[in-house]
């Protein structure tokens, strides 16, 4: 079976006075209805990634790549209108900070059923909208449908992000730090809405984080970026077997309930990781 999206060898630069630098460097990995983790500091280019595959890199930058396709589709030289076709029906992404994806001027409720409106479920738009939100824990659906971005708190925007993203029942669903502002047991029931639409209905998941352990322990696969390339691969339930020194002092710099890690462990860096 072929994958449902495949990368080879991307890449993404932004200007600079000192001339194009590169933030995203040869990065190539295929996705199958599966969950895929993506790991790293701040700044390893993540984020940057999870943008180029929706055709989202900023205007000031540029992506390339020697493949890029989504279930057959060339995304690399996508029209305007196929990726009107894609984003929202077919691709989503859950943006880190909710309080700038969220449209400031506009209800909840209007947001939430325009992505389904727009992918041709006017009729079902409301309810289906009421469901999502429910799923996602938030107990009085109905205000929130009438709220407006300013009026939420931070892990109930980041709640109803999330809703907005999988209301269309995307196949690929990029997740950046989906669950960063949210309570534990909030944070449970979305992961449980996340694997139940990668089991059952197929969807591939790119769930970018720090926490090292939930995606051990949530994702199938995992990817170690540093400095915009990715340095290891490995099953995500081998994570403890890893073998490069910067996933091993990522690893070791884990907080710890018992014993004592006096002194504090400190990442060691190596100049060869960046060639």
């Amino acid at each position: 079976m072929s994958p449902l999206l495949s990368v080879e060898n991307l890449r993404i630069a932004f200007p600079s006075r000192q001339g194009p630098v590169e933030v995203v460097r040869g990065v190539s990995f295929s996705l199958g209805r599966e969950r895929l983790g993506i790991v790293g500091e701040s700044g390893s280019g993540k984020s940057q990634t999870g943008r180029a595959i929706l055709g989202l890199t900023p205007v000031s930058g540029t992506a390339t790549a020697d493949r890029l396709e989504f279930d057959g589709v060339d995304l690399r030289n996508a029209s305007t209108r196929q990726w009107r076709k894609l984003r929202g029906a077919r691709m989503s992404m859950v943006m880190q900070d909710p309080k700038f994806s969220l449209n400031p001027v506009m209800t909840i409720g209007r947001q939430l059923m325009e992505a389904v409106k727009l992918h041709g479920g006017k009729s079902e738009a409301h309810d289906k909208s009421i469901a999502m939100l429910e799923a996602v824990q938030i107990r009085d659906p109905e205000r929130v449908m009438a709220a407006y971005p300013h009026e939420l708190s931070g892990g109930m925007g980041q709640r109803a992000m999330i809703a907005m993203m999988l209301v269309t029942e995307p196949d690929l669903l990029i997740a950046d730090e989906p669950t960063s502002a949210l309570d534990v047991t909030v944070q449970i029931e979305v992961l449980r809405i996340l694997d139940r639409l990668v089991t059952e209905r197929g969807m591939g998941l790119i769930f970018i984080s720090h926490d090292l352990r939930l995606v051990s322990t949530f994702c199938d696969r995992v990817l170690v970026m540093y400095a915009g390339r990715v340095v290891e691969e490995l099953d995500a339930r081998r994570m403890n077997e890893a073998t490069h020194p910067y996933t091993r002092g990522l690893l070791n710099c884990l907080p710890t309930i018992t014993g004592d890690s006096r002194p504090l462990p400190v990442l060691a860096r190596d100049d060869a990781w960046l060639e």
